[in-house]
């Protein structure tokens, strides 16, 4: 048991944070944003806010000998009238790399959603603590990723030894934008989301701008990507605009067009993919919206549904292989400007063979298992010695 006498509090700094794009000040703390201040004001959408301020991919990283680490924090968790509570957020303990710790914090908000009625009321809770210890003597490199599902307010950082901000690894930043499956879904932890394992395996840093049902080719988004430094960039784009039912086909071409456009206006030259939707039968050829589907709430099973009419594609709505071959007509139109750009079908992350063995639970997101699979797969096909994220790609 520590003394108090015996605790370093060290300030919670940008400097000891990767990941986020903005540290906003709180009552509590500071909370990591992954869209600038500029981007959050110019959208009200209530999915948006929450999305952008749960921090996937966000982890603190400093240089200690502590044995000992406590990390205060004030959560905000979705919660689902009718439905079982939702599972924890965890957060990952890395020393030099290596997975030594997972644990959650007690107490904080409760986010009750109630889908039926289309509200949601916040419950206040208490802060809470995630300690860990144990840790190897000696001086290491200590990384924190924080819960990919739970809005985070840091409140204090807690250790037996002095902290100093991590030394730059002088590694590739990849910057990644997508929806709900890049944002972490039902992964099992933070560092095993697909785009984290995947940064992991290429030796990369992640900054991960997947925005849960917030894909959805805003323009805020693409200026906050053309903004952030990076080295590589992909953007994976279909599946929230299918289940938005938000555009039609008419619009959803010149909408990359200009989202690519404004990215590029950043990094001329970086490696950019785009990403097709990965499989999901449900929107296939059936336009959206998708629908929760409340028949099994109660069981603590929530399932979505396509409520559109494959007929419907005539008039322009999209299916996810509407977008499939607009975006591979699209992307090899540019390409013959622009050499550094590159097209990957989702399918080869995610697709039929795959479905048969690990199905959506839920008819839209993937289980921890198949974030693995996609992690792997992407990496092999990303930073491969002849993909578009190779070390040294040929001329």
């Amino acid at each position: 048991m520590q003394n108090e006498s015996d605790w370093i509090t060290t300030p919670i700094t940008a400097d000891l944070l990767r990941g986020a794009l903005d540290l906003e000040r709180t009552e509590h703390g500071v909370r990591p944003h992954r869209l600038p201040a500029r981007a959050r004001a110019q959208c009200a959408d209530a999915q948006l806010a929450m999305a952008e301020a749960q921090p996937s991919g966000v982890r603190l990283v400093f240089r200690t000998a502590a044995t000992v680490i406590e990390l205060d924090a004030l959560r905000t968790k979705t919660a689902y009238q009718g439905a079982p509570p939702r599972p924890d957020g965890v957060y990952d303990l890395l020393v030099d790399g290596r997975l030594a710790g997972q644990g959650s914090v007690t107490g904080g908000n409760v986010l009750l959603v109630d889908m039926t009625a289309g509200t949601a009321q916040t419950q206040p809770g208490p802060v809470g603590t995630v300690p860990f210890a144990g840790l190897p003597e000696g001086v290491k490199d200590v990384e924190i990723w924080l819960p990919y599902n739970e809005n985070t307010e840091l409140v204090a950082l807690r250790t037996d030894a002095p902290v100093e901000p991590a030394p730059d690894p002088g590694r590739k930043v990849w910057l990644h934008h997508g929806s709900s499956i890049s944002h972490g879904s039902d992964a099992a932890s933070p560092t095993t989301t697909w785009p984290a394992l995947a940064a992991s395996l290429g030796g990369v840093e992640l900054v991960n701008l997947g925005l849960g049902g917030s894909a959805l080719l805003d323009p805020f988004t693409a200026r906050a990507m053309r903004d952030t430094p990076a080295d590589l960039i992909s953007v994976k784009i279909g599946l929230n605009l299918v289940n938005a039912d938000l555009m039609r086909l008419r619009a959803f071409t010149p909408a990359v067009h200009g989202f690519l456009d404004t990215i590029r206006e950043g990094h001329p030259t970086a490696p950019l993919l785009v990403v097709s939707p990965v499989l999901c039968p449900i929107h296939e050829d059936t336009p959206g919206p998708s629908m929760p589907d409340f028949s099994n709430l109660s069981e603590g099973r929530l399932q979505f549904k396509a409520m559109g009419d494959p007929s419907e594609r005539a008039a322009g709505k999209l299916t996810l292989n509407v977008i499939r071959g607009a975006l591979s007509d699209l992307v090899e139109q540019r390409a013959a400007d622009d050499p550094n750009l590159y097209y990957l079908d989702g399918r080869a992350l995610y697709g039929e063979q795959d479905f048969a063995e690990l199905p959506l639970p839920d008819q839209l997101h993937p289980d921890a298992a198949t974030h693995r699979r996609m992690g792997d797969r992407f990496a092999a096909l990303a930073f491969a010695p002849d993909g578009p994220f190779a070390a040294e790609r040929p001329a």
